[in-house]
C-alpha cells in the first residue's frame, strides 16, 4: 500500500491499493474512494472485540475497503483538527490515546491497553482504557494539534501536561507525579499532576488535546436563555 497524506489542519490520508489488497478503518472514516472499490462492514473479533473498541472510545465496527485493481484508491479524513500520523506496526507494539486509531492494513491489530498504576489511570489524562497496536504494516493515527516526536534513551524521563501524550512506544512507562510547590499548583495553571514518561523509546506528544480546545472554545459559546 502506497499513501500520501495530504492538507493541514483536516487532513486526509489517500491510500493506494493493489488488487486484492484491503484497507480497514473506523466507521465514518472514509472520504472518498474508486468507484471499484469493494466496501464491507464487520465486527472484528465478535462480541469482544465489539466491546473493547467501545472501551478504546472507538465506534464498535469497522469498515474494510478491499481494491479490485491495482491503483485503487481510498482515503481517510480526520475528525477533528490535527494530524494524521503513519505508522509501521511490526517490530514494537505502540499504546496510543483513546480514538487514536483512524485505519491501517487490515494485518495491523487493534486491542486494549489497561494502565496498571491507579494514579495513571485517574491522573494522567489518559485513563484507565487505551489503544495498543499490534501485528504488522501501516497504521494511521489522529493526533489533536500539532505533533512533537521525541526519542528518550533508557533512563531519560520528560514530564508533560496530562493529555499531552498521543502514543508512544510501548517499551516507554507512563507514570504520574504530582506538581511540588503549593504555588505552583495553585497558579502555575498546570493542575496537580504531570505525566512522566520514562525511555528507551520513542513517544509522540500532541500540541493540543480536543479537550483542552473544547474548554477553550466553551466560554465564547452563546448561552440560550430560559424564556
Amino acid at each position: 500500500m502506497q499513501y500520501e497524506v495530504k492538507g493541514t489542519t483536516m487532513p486526509v490520508v489517500e491510500c493506494v491499493l493493489a488488487a486484492g489488497e484491503t484497507l480497514q478503518c473506523q466507521s465514518g472514516a472514509m472520504k472518498y474512494m474508486d468507484a471499484d472499490v469493494d466496501m464491507k462492514t464487520g465486527v472484528q473479533g465478535g462480541l469482544g472485540g465489539f466491546v473493547k473498541r467501545k472501551m478504546m472510545g472507538e465506534k464498535g465496527f469497522l469498515n474494510f475497503y478491499t481494491a479490485s485493481r491495482n491503483g485503487s484508491r481510498v482515503a481517510l479524513g480526520h475528525t477533528y483538527p490535527g494530524k494524521i500520523v503513519p505508522i509501521e506496526v511490526g517490530s514494537v507494539d505502540y499504546i496510543c490515546q483513546r480514538r487514536a486509531f483512524l485505519g491501517g492494513e487490515a494485518t495491523v491489530d487493534l486491542d486494549i491497553a489497561i494502565q496498571k498504576r491507579l494514579g495513571a489511570g485517574f491522573f494522567g489524562g489518559e485513563g484507565f482504557i487505551m489503544q495498543r497496536l499490534t501485528g504488522s504494516g501501516t497504521a494511521f493515527l489522529e493526533i489533536d494539534g500539532e505533533v512533537i516526536e521525541m526519542t528518550l534513551m533508557g533512563g531519560e524521563s520528560i514530564k508533560v501536561e496530562t493529555g499531552a501524550l498521543a502514543f508512544m512506544e510501548a517499551t516507554v512507562n507512563l507514570d504520574v507525579q504530582m506538581v511540588k510547590g503549593v504555588s505552583n499548583f495553585l497558579f502555575g495553571g498546570e493542575g496537580l499532576f504531570l505525566t512522566t514518561l520514562t525511555g528507551p523509546g520513542k513517544v509522540w506528544l500532541q500540541t493540543m488535546s480536543i479537550q483542552s480546545l473544547a474548554g477553550e472554545i466553551y466560554p465564547y459559546l452563546p448561552i440560550k436563555k430560559s424564556s
